[in-house]
């Protein structure tokens, strides 16, 4: 493969198009939970073949986003509080384990990077959507100090799911009620822990952080 070809980026499946639309369609509030979805409807309206939109509706049901109704359709499932504690759980030993096995060697110029993204999720003029693609940003960054592709992979997966339980109980909310910025109040405590290069510190603000999920 050349290097050409290695760097070019791969163009989305048909499936993988309308998968995505459908995912944006629950974000921006357009399906809501228990809302019931048929491929008729989805066919017209993405205007492509039945084949594309079933394989993303079945993809959608075993990543629990969808649950097939036979003979009625695909309902829209709605995230329990459970689910959540549960994702935040995975993020929080995810997070930690993987970054604490290289803070030691961590530089400044590495921690000091998190440093912008941060001042974006301390802002509490951004609608709460965007403040959560700021977070997301944050973490995902936090990560990659790890050097773990895989770990970067599940991480993003993880959160593209915890954005459906914004997406159900937060997107449509005013920011100035939210206060926003308050999710991520720990995130210094966070960067104050990897500039001592302490583990046990960055465990306690990551937990602390991610107990501020509020719904």
């Amino acid at each position: 493969m050349s290097g050409k070809e290695g760097s070019a980026m791969k163009e989305p499946s048909l499936k993988e198009k309308v998968r995505n639309a459908i995912l944006e369609g629950i974000f921006s509030g357009e399906y809501q939970p228990g809302d019931i979805l048929n491929e008729k409807s989805l066919i017209e309206k993405y205007e492509c073949s039945k084949s594309p939109v079933r394989e993303a509706l079945m993809t959608l049901c075993n990543e629990r986003v969808l649950r097939n109704m036979p003979r009625y359709g695909y309902e829209v499932t709605r995230l329990t509080m459970d689910d959540i504690n549960e994702m935040l759980e995975f993020r929080l030993y995810l997070e930690h384990g993987i970054v604490s096995r290289v803070i030691k060697s961590l530089t400044e110029p590495q921690i000091a990077a998190l440093e912008p993204l941060n001042e974006l999720c301390l802002r509490d003029d951004l609608p709460p959507r965007k403040h959560w693609e700021c977070n997301m940003d944050f973490h995902k960054a936090l990560l990659r100090l790890g050097r773990n592709a895989y770990a970067d992979e599940q991480l993003s997966s993880c959160m593209s799911r915890m954005s459906r339980a914004y997406a159900q109980f937060r997107w449509g909310m005013d920011s100035g009620v939210l206060h926003v910025s308050d999710d991520c109040k720990h995130h210094k405590d966070i960067l104050k822990a990897l500039r001592a290069h302490d583990a046990d510190a960055l465990f306690e603000a990551l937990d602390k952080d991610l107990r501020d999920f509020s719904v």
